[in-house]
């Protein structure tokens, strides 16, 4: 159950670290050998229909690729410019004819009240592409995600991906 934003003064302190999620509806092992693997992967993923709307969550740890891999898919989508992390500011919107971006990095995310200062709800209640790093920092704040990717280092500098689907969007952005 979400916060009520309203009462978040009264209560105090909000644990985001659980959250709860529908059930997994697909799940595939996306192997990234190199880096142009990861930017073939994302390009595919940019022409489906289904990416327009989505909401995707990338799970991983530090220097995992997560960033990377958003520049790929923003890139392929037709983002031209500087792509830049969104960590310090949270959140950065990119827009395109038709199509609204927002990236965020919840990685410095530490107050739930942030949430609704920041305008987060307005920017999910819309429609766009949200992507979303480090989620578990705002995990009960927000949406269930379409699709989550788990970003896994290898030894040799490849990376192991699991995607897992959540909705119908999801395991269409999937196929």
């Amino acid at each position: 159950m979400r916060p009520d934003p309203e009462s978040l003064e009264q209560r105090g302190p909000v644990d985001v670290s659980f959250g709860s999620h529908p059930s997994i509806l697909e799940t595939r092992s996306v192997p990234w050998p190199d880096e142009a693997a990861c930017a073939a992967w994302a390009a595919a993923l940019a022409s489906r229909p289904a990416i327009r709307d989505a909401c995707i969550e990338l799970d991983g740890p530090l220097g995992a690729g997560k960033t990377t891999f958003v520049r790929h898919l923003l890139r392929a989508l037709g983002v031209t410019g500087r792509i830049k992390s969104p960590t310090y500011a949270v959140v950065e919107p990119y827009a395109l004819p038709g199509l609204a971006i927002s990236h965020f990095d919840f990685y410095r995310f530490d107050d739930p009240r942030e949430w609704e200062d920041a305008g987060f709800r307005e920017l999910f209640a819309n429609p766009g592409l949200k992507l979303l790093e480090w989620p578990e920092k705002a995990r009960a704040m927000l949406p269930p995600p379409d699709l989550r990717l788990e970003i896994t280092p290898q030894d040799d500098a490849s990376r192991r991906v699991l995607a897992q689907a959540f909705s119908a969007r999801g395991v269409a952005l999937l196929r």
